[in-house]
């Protein structure tokens, strides 16, 4: 589902990424765990095709991940940590103006099937100004799954929520059995939880183990547990 052969990836003289070599298979939920500043947020955006590919290469689905080539988009769908949504407009009116973003017009069962994956139907009329900040993040996965895409990548998704709006998240991830996902996340707690494999970044190599492996072998400061 996502390939990546020999990925480089530097800033001027500072080495980011270091001839990364990853496979990520369909239905593997997968962390990306690395210490603040090991270059998560650069590997993201070159699966997103943000950063230019300047060696080696990325397929998503089989197909490269190329300025010329758009195809591989609509297998892919991202959360980013920050999601900006409309907070004067309603949970359905924000699912409404992100789905005619990208479609000619919204279509109201896909929504609705993504609002109540989320458990956020009952709130769909309330202004998100009163949400809480879980059920922000909940919309903001709403929105994404909206999409129906086959690959989620999903970027610290439980960041600044209380106890239970983690709880809300997590239970909706383990839900998704049909879908492939990377998951950014320094929650040890929440990996055991939900994901089948880690890939690890460390100065700028990339290991990927299952999540037994890498909890036996790993006791890593600055994750938390």
């Amino acid at each position: 589902m996502i390939k990546v052969e020999h990925l480089n990836q530097s800033f001027g003289k500072k080495t980011v990424l270091d001839n990364v070599t990853i496979e990520i298979h369909k239905n593997e939920i997968c962390a990306l765990v690395g210490r603040n500043g090991a270059g998560k947020s650069t590997f993201i955006n070159s699966l997103l095709g943000l950063l230019p590919v300047k060696q080696g290469a990325i397929s998503i689905n089989g197909m490269e991940v190329t300025k010329k080539n758009a195809a591989w988009k609509r297998t892919i769908a991202y959360l980013p940590e920050k999601f900006m949504l409309y907070p004067m407009l309603t949970g359905l009116e924000n699912m409404t103006f992100f789905a005619e973003a990208v479609e000619k017009a919204a279509d109201l069962e896909r929504i609705e099937r993504a609002l109540r994956s989320v458990s956020l139907w009952d709130d769909r009329n309330v202004q998100v100004k009163s949400y809480s900040k879980g059920m922000l993040q909940r919309l903001g996965l709403a929105i994404t799954l909206y999409q129906e895409s086959s690959i989620l990548i999903l970027d610290e998704p439980t960041s600044g929520i209380d106890p239970m709006g983690r709880k809300e998240i997590l239970e909706v991830l383990k839900s998704l059995h049909d879908k492939t996902i990377l998951l950014s996340s320094h929650h040890l707690d929440e990996i055991r939880q939900v994901c089948t494999h880690v890939a690890y970044l460390n100065e700028g190599k990339m290991e990927k183990f299952t999540v037994e492996e890498f909890l036996a072998t790993h006791h890593l400061g600055g994750i938390e547990s």
